[in-house]
Order: structure tokens, then C-alpha cells, then sequence
């Protein structure tokens, strides 16, 4: 029996994201975003993912912490590889799996971290919508991925020039450059699809533009950015002999409708334990037991090579 929920520059990152916050004469913050923690600046967050389409907070969670979610995604990492259908292939040596909340122990930790929160309410609204989570990992051998975006614009960036989704980045180890590391063309998050394959995936005759303006990113252990997924982006070649694996977390605007890609599952338990406060930024299935998840958001082009 199921229920529905569906309620409506850091060297390693873009920019900083923690500018102070105007105070008044007795030290208390000045904030004219009700919903925004006072101890981050809106217009820089705005201004970096409008912008350069990504941004980066250092130091956002404790080594132990990430240290215990890097042991996590192992071993989900093994019993997805296990399963059929359980990883979605992201090129050569390079997987995706989709995962349920409370298969990690520090869910809850992640979606009210008052950074998360603030970055969400201020770019997609105070109903924004939780959609997705798992993790990527390019394991030693993975090649370059050809510059792509996650998805295809919708009008309402390609006319109306509005984010409507945001995915969250936590790396699960220290990134070096021979582990592959991720690589961004920043500000392309507008450029006109017109002329992409499937809507995602540049032509070649592009690929200067990209290359002219790429900045590889190398987060440590406990930093954490978000990008818009249409910032034309890619995995870079992981020449070493340890795999990169990275937590995502998809958040959307109201109605955007990446859910429908996604299968968020939560057990009656795990959900009536989380906060309202929680619950009301979910788009998911209550249910009394977990199921496998059918992944539906495969990405054939990088399926089926690499750049």
C-alpha cells in the first residue's frame, strides 16, 4: 500500500558563498528574505547561479561525517552493481545509482543544512521540491565525457530565463586531478539548444567555446556546491587507481517535473520521524516496504561513448 506526497571563487568551487550579512548598530543580521538564513548573502547566490550557473561552500559538513557516507555509498555502490538495472552507465567506467533516503545516514543532516535550504528557497522559491537522490561514480579508467547538460531547457529558462531545478554536489573523498575531476563551462546554462543532439549535447564545432571557458573543480572532503544541470558540463578522465564517487541531491521549483524521472521512496516510519518542515519539500512514495528503483533518468549519449 502506497501514498503519495507531491504537495506543491573558493579554489575548489565557483565563488564564495558566505559573504556576511549586514548587521544593524546591536550586531543583529539585517535580512529582507524572510526564508534566507541571515548568515548567507542572497544576491551572491543568486548572482553565482545566474550567473556562472555553480557554487560552492567549503567546510559544509564535518570529514567524519563525509567520511561515513563515502563507507555508505560503498556498499550500495556493490549491491547496485549486484542488481540488474541497479547502476546507470554515465560512459566508460562511470556509474549512476538512484538510492533511497534512508539508505544513507546523513539525509536529514544534508536537505536542513541551513546553506541547502537557503540556496533552494532563494533560486527555485520557499516550495521547492526535493526529487532525487544518489550518486555518481567515475571509478578508475573512466575517459572524458563529451560536454553535455542533464537535461533538456525547458521555456522557462530558454524564454522566460528562469532556473527551475538545482542539483547538489558532495564529493565522498578529497578530489585530486588525476581522479577525474568534474569540469564546468560556466554561464552556459543560457546558451541556445538549438543545435544539440537530443537537446543535451553540443556539436563539436562547439567544443572551443567550452574548453575556452572550462574550470576543473576539486572539492575536498565536506564542501558541497550546486549547479544548474543545463550548465554545459562533463567528467574528466580518472587516470588513478582510487574512483571519485559523489553524492547528488535534484531539487526542483513547483512543477517542474524531473519527479517523473525519479522513484523517491520513503518507509511510513522514516517519514512520519522527519520533520514537517521536511516533508513538505518532498515529492515521494510513502510505503511499507523499499522497492528496487527503476532508474529512469539515462542519459543515452553518454551511454554510448565517451568524447
Amino acid at each position: 500500500m502506497t501514498a503519495t506526497n507531491d504537495t506543491k571563487p573558493a579554489p575548489s568551487m565557483s565563488m564564495s558563498a558566505d559573504a556576511p550579512a549586514t548587521t544593524t548598530d546591536t550586531g543583529a543580521p539585517i535580512n529582507a528574505t524572510p526564508y534566507a538564513d541571515p548568515q548567507y548573502d542572497v544576491p551572491s547566490i543568486m548572482a553565482a547561479l545566474y550567473g556562472d550557473g555553480i557554487l560552492g561552500l567549503k567546510g559544509a559538513f564535518p570529514r567524519e561525517w563525509v567520511a561515513k557516507l563515502d563507507e555508505e555509498l560503498a556498499v550500495l555502490y556493490r549491491a547496485a552493481l549486484a542488481r540488474p538495472g541497479g547502476a546507470v552507465g554515465r560512459g566508460t567506467n562511470r556509474h549512476y545509482v538512484e538510492i533511497h533516503p534512508e539508505d544513507i545516514s546523513g539525509f536529514l543532516d544534508l536537505v536542513t543544512h541551513p546553506w541547502v535550504r537557503t540556496v533552494c528557497e532563494c533560486v527555485l522559491g520557499p516550495n521547492y521540491k526535493v526529487v532525487e537522490i544518489g550518486f555518481d561514480v567515475p571509478n578508475p579508467g573512466a575517459k572524458d565525457q563529451p560536454w553535455h547538460r542533464d537535461f533538456r531547457a525547458g521555456e522557462e529558462t530558454l524564454v522566460d530565463r528562469r532556473l527551475n531545478s538545482l542539483a547538489f554536489n558532495l564529493t565522498a573523498v578529497d578530489t585530486e586531478e588525476d581522479m577525474g575531476p568534474f569540469e564546468i563551462a560556466p554561464g552556459t546554462q543560457w546558451d541556445d539548444p538549438s543545435e544539440y543532439d537530443h537537446g543535451m549535447f553540443p556539436p563539436q564545432s562547439l567544443y572551443p567555446r567550452y574548453q575556452a571557458r572550462a574550470q576543473r573543480k576539486y572539492p575536498k572532503m565536506g564542501d558541497i556546491s550546486v549547479r544548474s544541470a543545463l550548465t554545459i558540463h562533463r567528467g574528466t578522465a580518472n587516470v588513478s587507481q582510487k574512483p571519485r564517487p559523489v553524492l547528488v541531491l535534484g531539487v526542483d521549483a513547483p512543477g517542474a517535473g524531473h519527479d517523473a524521472w525519479h522513484d523517491l521512496q520513503l518507509t511510513r516510519g522514516y517519514y512520519d520521524r522527519l520533520p514537517q518542515e521536511v516533508r513538505d519539500h518532498l515529492i515521494c512514495r510513502v510505503v511499507d516496504e523499499l522497492e528496487p528503483i527503476m532508474q529512469g533518468h539515462t542519459i543515452e549519449g553518454l551511454m554510448m561513448g565517451d568524447a
